[in-house]
């Protein structure tokens, strides 16, 4: 049997793995091949464990060209399908001239590693968790709008959606974390070496949970409640969990906070170097344990 050290090496080497694959710029107009080949990849990665279907779009933007677009989804049953599900979310772009490593291969690659982890028998979690792909995040949130627009139109119940926006830019320098208010800086921590919850009222014990299990994985953890989906405070809006809120789900935003800590966001300098993946395997660990037990 696998020792905690062990499977947490083993989970390390995965998400570097994961990460040298989906690397690169992944616009979907300036950077259309690799684009192309990371939508592959992901879909290649998330069939090893079961069935992926495809939510395929059209954006009408101008931008668009009236293209079409993929969400790719991989169900992973639950212990009891009967109860309502989780959905886990990363999105795949990248804006034009950034090879996204933190924005957001990081989150692809942490929802890849759930995948495995979820799709063994002894990680059965209680709950079915449904992993999705999402495309177009860059030009407004398109491809979660179409999920979660589809979601609701089929009267499907929801117990949380996870955003993973960014999971791998992490700092143990002095005031190296920022906050989108200035009053919450009395209340939080000014070293950006924690990932951050943040979520609407209705995930407040939930968030409290991943916290829990958080802290036993080794990884440091805040989170913060916002009412009204946001609206005072939109820098928390910025991801794909924005959909969900408006459409009054409970969702949970996960992420190392972008740019009020990263000097690399939307940067050509969005580099694998620039990645903490320990950090990540131990988050990867807690978010897996939450997953089971919610």
């Amino acid at each position: 049997m696998q020792t905690l050290a062990e499977i947490t090496k083993q989970l390390e080497g995965q998400l570097e793995g994961h990460l040298r694959w989906l690397i690169g710029p992944r616009d979907p107009f300036l950077g259309e091949g690799k684009h192309k080949l990371a939508q592959q990849y992901i879909c290649d990665e998330l069939g090893q464990w079961g069935e992926v279907t495809g939510q395929r779009f059209v954006q009408k933007a101008p931008l668009a060209s009236n293209r079409h677009y993929v969400n790719w989804q991989l169900m992973c049953e639950g212990r009891n399908p009967s109860l309502a599900p989780i959905v886990v979310g990363a999105h795949y772009d990248t804006v034009p001239g950034s090879p996204g490593a933190d924005d957001n291969a990081s989150g692809v690659a942490v929802m890849l590693a759930l995948a495995a982890l979820l799709s063994h028998s002894e990680g059965q979690p209680k709950r079915s968790v449904y992993l999705v792909a999402f495309d177009l995040e860059e030009y407004g949130l398109v491809g979660s709008r179409h999920f979660a627009a589809e979601w609701r139109a089929q009267n499907k119940p929801l117990h949380l959606m996870l955003s993973l926006e960014m999971l791998g830019y992490f700092s143990n320098e002095p005031d190296s974390q920022r906050y989108p208010l200035d009053v919450l800086s009395r209340f939080y921590p000014s070293v950006g070496n924690f990932v951050a919850l943040v979520g609407n009222a209705a995930t407040i014990p939930k968030m409290m949970t991943i916290k829990r299990h958080m802290k036993r994985a080794n990884m440091p953890c805040q989170w913060l409640p916002v009412v009204n989906r946001g609206q005072q405070i939109p820098r928390v809006r910025d991801s794909d969990h924005s959909p969900f809120w408006d459409l009054g789900y409970p969702a949970v935003m996960v992420t190392d906070t972008a740019n009020l800590r990263s000097p690399h966001y939307h940067q050509a300098s969005d580099t694998l170097e620039t990645l903490d993946i320990p950090v990540m395997a131990n988050l990867t660990l807690g978010l897996f344990a939450s997953l089971c037990q919610m």
